[in-house]
């Protein structure tokens, strides 16, 4: 049964619905963004999870040189090791129909005469090479969707120099390749770069690893640690050539996965903060201004017989429907929003299925969470409620104080017009009122500077990555380590330009009880097709007896520039030296390390060995020098730096696109409810000062002038502050997504700036346009009528 309470309850939300869903719409962004992120990382935690436990996910990797297959057996009988998985990895070139450039097939084979043990193989379609079957494959279904492949195709194959023609049986997934790249890159080229499955005998063979393999997986038993076996399985495969065992955690696809849910971990819980302070803000003025309305109500209350508790309740229910209201829509926007976000990942992670999963529990965390926000920004006003005593409360309020302002008495005011005049001394009147305003408006003006950095950060990223450092038009690797005899082969490949060598060792990089494992490129000391530079821009040259690293590996490792690090090679002889860091580079994928080519043969004992090199080609003999790429037996990657850019683009480049349009709604949303919430509140409050002067002869349009004027002193106040604090908040969530695998720079751009302040105001003056209609209907008899 309806109380009289619940009845005015009613009454009131009734006349001040456009507030009241103003304010829930502002509430439900930052619920939404909660509900919407913390869904999406309950959806790629469990989904991963369970494609990690049914297909077997290896906890440890090693590579080699060669080993016979009977070390596998001992390999198994380490304490610990649960299943060993022994294989052959190979890279070899792909000669594609129709496109240039080669492609590179990432073969893995799998066991004769069983099924797999770990990295199980999901077939999407066909089926899984028969014992029998030399050139038949799986091909990975990224790779197959990006060819448009189909069960049947053949596809012509460069394995160890020699051109086979292999028939595609099936297409399927691996839990090993959730984020299928080549080695070292931080984006997929799924149209270059694809994982094939295929028999043991097939690709054992051609490479003489017949009876032998140069990869192994090993699963742990529960509650076995990693440490004792990696040391023992080091130990055990040091002689083949091993180049260090690593868990699941340091593996590309594994780490890539994890450090995505890192970041939406970040955005789950910083944003929904931006969002609900503002409506904290925005529900403290719409109940103050109610409460400022009904004093005579109040004391009526208070005098039937009305507690106070039962008067503070009442009032608290108006933020508790607006609570409800605005964890509904949020719920229901951040499903929606989730649902179609979840679809980005497909450009990046691929799983046998990626459903959205609600997480229905941070519907009820929404619900605490803006609870306490909306206590928070009204219980002040309620207490204003609660203590009002009847007596006081029966009479009107104070008359307002319309002594000159500040700026009038200062004598900045000369001039103006006696609507500036009167919105000053309203700001002045009512300042917490005001500060409100502001700072809402600030809010909204930094969420818009967010996306813009965003994309102007990745605008600065393809302008230094692929402009100012990577100089060269292609990078040639070898499958194996040769001789400058090598380097001058290349040069001698049809227009090339330029060939400037590296060498590439696995290595592990040792500073005090941290450690990473990683790549040591060799460069001569003036290359120049891959420049190192530092974080202002400045050219870095390789010194003779030192380490120059990425400045996010320094902080991985503790270490700063001058400090010793223990520099372990884990192939060929492997030495060990202590080298000084001499520098540290600015990158934004991945970590690396570089040394002076002369100074890492020392270190390896080796002569003028290289891995590869980096060329820049004539483009109009570009197919010719394609066309004898994939022709050299030897080269096994190529790399475009075009191609890559274009992955970029198809990539990273769209989920940011998608993203900055979210971006832009909420902050428009935030930006007009503000605006609207503010200038309803102010029409309300000064109906009766604004009707008497349209009654003393202003026209509407300077009646609207000072009510509108007022506000529009106020967001000139704003946009400053809020340029900065986007400024702020984008330092803070790009400082939060920075990752061992991908980091972004912080740049803001002038036009990001512009189109902050454009869609605030846009949005603000929408608001003004549905205010004004308001205000053209003001009853000036009704207003002016004296209180009873």
């Amino acid at each position: 049964m309806h109380t009289p309470l619940d009845l005015k309850l009613l009454r009131d939300l009734g006349g001040m619905k456009g507030q009241i869903v103003a304010v829930s719409l502002v509430m439900a962004c930052g619920l939404a963004m909660m509900i919407m992120t913390r869904s999406i990382v309950l959806t790629l935690e469990s989904t991963r999870d369970a494609y990690y436990q049914r297909y077997r996910l290896a906890d440890v990797f090693s590579s080699l040189k060669r080993a016979p297959l009977s070390l596998a057996d001992r390999v198994a009988e380490i304490p610990g090791v649960a299943a060993v998985e022994a294989r052959v990895v190979v890279d070899a070139t792909l000669d594609l129909v129709g496109m240039t450039e080669p492609a590179s097939a990432h073969l893995v084979s799998l066991p004769e005469g069983r099924s797999q043990t770990l990295n199980k193989v999901f077939v999407r379609l066909g089926r899984l090479p028969f014992p029998d079957e030399r050139r038949h494959v799986v091909v990975s279904e990224s790779f197959a969707i990006a060819n448009k492949l189909r069960i049947g195709d053949s596809l012509v194959a460069i394995i160890n120099g020699h051109r086979d023609s292999l028939i595609i049986c099936g297409i399927g997934l691996s839990p090993e390749f959730v984020f299928e790249a080549r080695p070292g890159q931080t984006l997929p080229d799924n149209k270059r770069y694809g994982v094939f499955w295929i028999n043991y005998q097939a690709v054992a063979v051609p490479y003489n690893l017949d009876g032998a393999f140069n990869d192994i997986c090993v699963d742990l038993s529960p509650g076995a640690q990693s440490g004792p076996v990696i040391a023992e399985m080091d130990r055990l495969l040091m002689d083949y050539g091993a180049q260090g065992a690593y868990t699941r955690r340091e593996h590309n696809s594994a780490q890539r996965l994890d450090d995505e849910l890192r970041v939406v971990r970040a955005l789950s819980v910083a944003y929904p903060v931006v969002f609900l302070s503002v409506a904290a803000f925005m529900v403290n003025a719409v109940l103050a201004r109610l409460v400022r309305l009904q004093r005579e109500q109040i004391a009526q209350l208070k005098a039937l017989g009305y507690s106070s508790w039962q008067v503070g309740r009442h009032y608290l229910n108006y933020a508790f429907v607006i609570v409800v209201l605005g964890t509904l829509i949020g719920g229901f926007v951040g499903r929606w929003m989730g649902g179609g976000l979840v679809r980005i990942y497909d450009l990046f992670f691929r799983f046998p299925s990626l459903d959205f999963r609600m997480d229905y529990s941070a519907l009820g965390i929404a619900l605490v969470v803006s609870a306490i926000a909306s206590f928070l920004g009204v219980i002040s006003v309620v207490w204003m409620a609660v203590k009002l005593p009847p007596a006081e409360a029966m009479r009107p309020e104070p008359p307002t104080d319309f002594k000159p302002s500040t700026f009038e008495r200062l004598g900045l005011t000369r001039g103006c017009s006696p609507g500036l005049r009167m919105a000053l001394r309203n700001i002045e009147r009512r300042p917490l009122q005001a500060l409100f305003t502001v700072f809402g408006l600030t809010l909204a003006t930094g969420l818009m500077v967010l996306p813009g950095s965003m994309a102007d950060s990745i605008d600065y990223m393809l302008t230094y990555q692929w402009n100012d450092v990577q100089r060269q038009d292609v990078v040639v690797f070898f499958s194996e380590p040769g001789s400058a005899d090598a380097l001058h082969n290349l040069e001698q490949l049809p227009g090339v330009q330029r060939a400037e060598p590296v060498r590439v060792v696995q290595a592990r990089i040792r500073y005090g009880h941290h450690s990473r494992k990683l790549a040591v490129n060799g460069l001569p000391r003036d290359a120049d097709l891959n420049r190192l530079m530092d974080a202002e821009r400045r050219r870095i040259v390789l010194p003779d007896d030192g380490i120059v690293m990425s400045a996010q590996l320094g902080i991985i490792l503790g270490a700063h520039i001058g400090d010793v690090v223990q520099v372990e090679a884990l192939e060929g002889r492997r030495g060990t030296m202590g080298v000084p860091i001499r520098g540290f580079i600015e990158d934004f994928a991945g970590v690396s390390a570089y040394m002076d080519i002369g100074a890492l043969h020392r270190l390896m004992h080796e002569g003028e060995t290289v891995s590869g090199a980096y060329m820049t080609v004539d483009q109009k003999r570009w197919a010719d020098f394609m066309r004898e790429v994939k022709d050299t037996p030897r080269a096994a990657i190529t790399l475009v730096k075009k191609d890559q850019l274009d992955a970029f683009r198809s990539t990273t480049g769209q989920s940011i696109g998608i993203l900055r349009q979210l971006y832009l709604v909420l902050a428009v949303i935030v930006a007009f409810g503000v605006v609207y919430n503010s200038a309803r509140i102010a029409l309300s409050e000064r109906s009766r000062d604004l009707a008497t002067l349209r009654v003393v002869g202003f026209t509407r349009r300077e009646v609207a002038g000072v009510l509108l004027g007022e506000l529009m002193l106020l967001i000139v106040t704003a946009l400053p502050a809020g340029l900065l604090f986007g400024r702020g908040l984008a330092t803070l969530i790009i400082e939060k997504v920075r990752t061992e695998t991908i980091r972004m720079p912080l740049v803001i751009s002038l036009h990001t700036y512009t189109m902050a302040v454009v869609v605030v105001a846009a949005a603000s003056c929408a608001s003004f346009i549905v205010v004004s209609r308001m205000l053209n209907k003001l009853d000036m008899v009704g207003v002016l009528k004296a209180r009873d």
